[in-house]
């Protein structure tokens, strides 16, 4: 079995760590939080003071941090001291050509290195039913494929350095355009007198069907697990959707591709953590959507 190191232990580095530990991994962790060093800790993760120490002689080291400058800046550290040839994977949503310069440090290191973003939220790192988006080359994809089958339930490869993170924020992007369009018609139901219930049970076996509506259904009810029946308490947060959209902005302004939904989704989820929004779950922007109402005149109704 391997050394594993996992830098950056939160909602989803955790349960990363505890299923590579019940996978029967030797596993260390790192993260600047003592609250998730602790949690960590109690699944059977040896916590370590610091980067160098966690990724000191590992055999693969993975990384799920909020920033392109910190998986950079950790990379950095970590190669210099992993086992020679060693594995590098980076499982953070970052942009694209923060992974490449990524990639290229492990490369000049003689380490093998992956960007590979997950869809599936914190049930599916739980779970270990997430899905990993991978970027990198083919021999790299073989020797992490073994990992990453115990932490997921579907591994992509799709494609060299960046690849995995260009997949991550074209389908993020779908899932906030989604989210809004859900809320809004959720919204449209209201106004209408239509139940909840009634709109779930034909949209969710109608060509309206989508993992917005039927695994974080943003009103109560439908969906038991989904964050509006937990008071929106965050599952995926608000401000990380938001993160999300700007980076596929940034990329949309880099390719000189036309995403006027994007955009729109963008400008609405930063709105939204701007009032009141941050720490919420994403599928929250339902209210904030129904609080610009008063905002629109009613002479638009009518064109």
């Amino acid at each position: 079995m391997a050394i594993i190191a996992f830098i950056g232990l939160g909602n989803m580095g955790t349960p990363l760590a505890a299923n590579a530990v019940k996978a029967g991994h030797t596993v260390r962790g790192y993260d600047i939080s003592a609250e998730r060093r602790d949690a960590a800790a109690s699944h059977g993760v040896a916590v370590s003071r610091e980067v160098a120490e966690a990724a000191a002689g590992v055999d693969i080291l993975v990384t799920m941090l909020n920033a392109g400058p910190s998986v950079i800046e950790v990379w950095s550290r970590a190669v210099t001291v992993m086992k020679a040839g060693g594995l590098v994977i980076d499982c953070s949503t970052i942009d694209v050509e923060s992974s490449r310069r990524a990639h290229s440090i492990a490369h000049e290191a003689g380490m093998l290195s992956l960007d590979a973003p997950v869809s599936g939220g914190v049930e599916g790192a739980t779970a270990g039913t997430l899905t990993f988006m991978v970027g990198g080359e083919a021999a790299a994809f073989e020797a992490g494929l073994p990992l990453l089958e115990k932490l997921g339930r579907r591994i992509v490869h799709c494609g060299e350095a960046g690849a995995g993170e260009a997949a991550k924020i074209c389908n993020n992007m779908i899932l906030g355009i989604n989210m809004i369009a859900v809320s809004e018609a959720f919204l449209l139901a209201d106004g209408l007198g239509l139940s909840h219930q009634a709109l779930f049970d034909v949209a969710s076996n109608a060509s309206g069907q989508c993992y917005a509506l039927t695994t974080h259904c943003p009103v109560p009810g439908p969906v038991p697990t989904s964050a509006a029946n937990h008071d929106y308490r965050p599952g995926f947060a608000a401000e990380l959707m938001a993160k999300d959209l700007r980076l596929s902005q940034e990329c949309a302004r880099f390719a000189g591709a036309e995403t006027p939904l994007g955009h729109a989704a963008s400008a609405l989820y930063e709105r939204f953590i701007g009032k009141d929004g941050r720490g919420v779950d994403y599928a929250g922007i339902i209210r904030f959507l129904a609080t610009l109402k008063d905002e629109v005149p009613m002479a638009r109704a009518g064109g």
